[in-house]
């Protein structure tokens, strides 16, 4: 049966939320609205606007043109600014939650009192401030050892870390002013010591299917050194744990997502439909809760929608509807690493305008087109990550093995991690976790 789709995104998170409908058993029509054009999603849409879609009248014509059967939002800012509410005043269900509950993404405090009040483990010890009244003493209390956190969405740069971004309490400081001039609020927490990783779940707002569980490379270079970036690779691994997570940090996480969706409803009176992302990290304590955001991470998607075996289309309409718990989600028992090239510079002076050739790669490897321009003579960067290259294998050896051959094929000026998903790396984090436990 034919369905109508329409995708807002044009980034290699869209990207492969897009090929994952057309291998729907569905015919699938794929509507797409961009900010900029990306070649992968035009090659598998019957129509590609590019326009504003923080513009919600722009987006709401464009819907109403299309007349489709459900919208999948894949970017936090149009989901954050309530785009989901105004579709759904036309009648549009989306795969993306309403504005009173995108909060758990767009407000850091929000989702700290939310845990709190509601008696969800996993919160580490923080305070909310709209005055300086109180910061550094605050700081001091935790012994130093602080994170600072912008309330509200700043392109992934709202959060410092002591000892990795501020180098003590009077830069914390400093940061925590700049936070409350911007927003008006400053979230101050403790520094949490582990590993972290990401636990998304699809949720109907009364339900929630768990996808395996991925570890997010954010700084730039090699060793986890280097700026902070949007994200510079992913694995998963085939049993849909980590090698350095325990069963019981996986259920943890289950739990601490069920409960939240459930706290949401309770406190907001609206459910959370769409995808709740929940970033935590495994301490010597037990697992806690980062951050929550309200949509596919990017890269996460990558290495998770690939393997996805039940129908992705039937997946968004039960998300729609409510009846997730009427299906079985499942994934494949594959290893996934996703490595992105990215143009030399970034984050924080990246080349644009550069022409890149991309040679070779094996049918093993997805490839999927994020911040670059097709032109008629071929690629070009245009400033962010540019294609991100997934490795699919029986264990994350071959699939990092096909990961590390793809991006090696690209020429140009450009570089990538070659680390991530690497045996030794891995080792290093067991190694660590049983230290770290003892």
């Amino acid at each position: 049966m034919m369905k109508k789709v329409m995708l807002i995104g044009n980034g290699a998170r869209e990207h492969v939320i897009a090929e994952t409908l057309k291998r729907s058993s569905h015919e699938v029509e794929l509507y797409a609205f961009g900010k900029a054009l990306n070649p992968g999603i035009e090659s598998l849409s019957e129509d590609y606007r590019v326009g504003d879609y923080m513009d919600q009248d722009e987006v709401l014509n464009y819907a109403l043109h299309v007349d489709p059967d459900f919208v999948i939002i894949g970017p936090e800012d149009p989901i954050d600014s309530g785009l989901a509410d105004k579709l759904l005043e036309q009648g549009y269900g989306s795969v993306a939650p309403l504005q009173a509950v995108a909060k758990l993404e767009s407000s850091k405090s929000f989702t700290r009192e939310l845990l709190a009040n509601h008696d969800i483990p996993g919160n580490p010890q923080f305070k909310v401030f709209t005055s300086v009244e109180g910061i550094r003493e605050f700081m001091e209390e935790l012994d130093g050892q602080f994170v600072v956190k912008y309330d509200g969405l700043k392109g992934g740069k709202g959060v410092k870390v002591v000892g990795d971004h501020l180098e003590g309490i009077e830069e914390g400081y400093l940061y925590a002013v700049e936070c409350l001039e911007g927003c008006g609020q400053v979230v101050i927490e403790e520094k949490l010591i582990g590993q972290e990783f990401s636990l998304i779940s699809f949720a109907d707002g009364v339900s929630l299917a768990h996808m395996p569980a991925v570890q997010d490379h954010k700084r730039a270079y090699d060793g986890d050194t280097g700026p902070n970036t949007g994200g510079m690779g992913t694995y998963s691994d085939s049993n849909h744990m980590l090698p350095f997570l325990s069963e019981e940090d996986i259920a943890t996480a289950h739990a601490m997502n069920e409960a939240v969706l459930e706290a949401l409803r309770d406190e907001t009176g609206t459910e959370f439909k769409g995808i709740m992302y929940g970033g935590f990290i495994a301490t010597k304590k037990g697992v806690s809760l980062i951050e929550y955001n309200c949509r596919f991470g990017d890269p996460e998607a990558m290495n998770l929608l690939p393997i996805l075996k039940t129908d992705f289309v039937d997946v968004c309409i039960a998300i729609i509807k409510g009846t997730l718990s009427e299906m079985e989600v499942e994934f494949e028992n594959s290893a996934t690493v996703c490595k992105y090239v990215v143009p030399d510079g970034y984050p924080d002076n990246p080349c644009k305008g550069d022409k890149i050739e991309v040679g070779e790669t094996p049918n093993e490897v997805n490839i999927y087109y994020g911040s670059v321009d097709k032109k008629e003579d071929g690629l070009y960067l245009s400033g962010s990550r540019a294609i991100a290259f997934v490795g699919i294998g029986e264990t994350l050896e071959s699939a990092e093995r096909l990961a590390a051959g793809a991006v090696n094929s690209v020429q140009g000026p450009v570089f990538y991690r070659t680390d991530i998903g690497t045996a030794e790396v891995i080792e290093r984090k067991i190694a660590y976790m049983n230290e770290l436990r003892g």
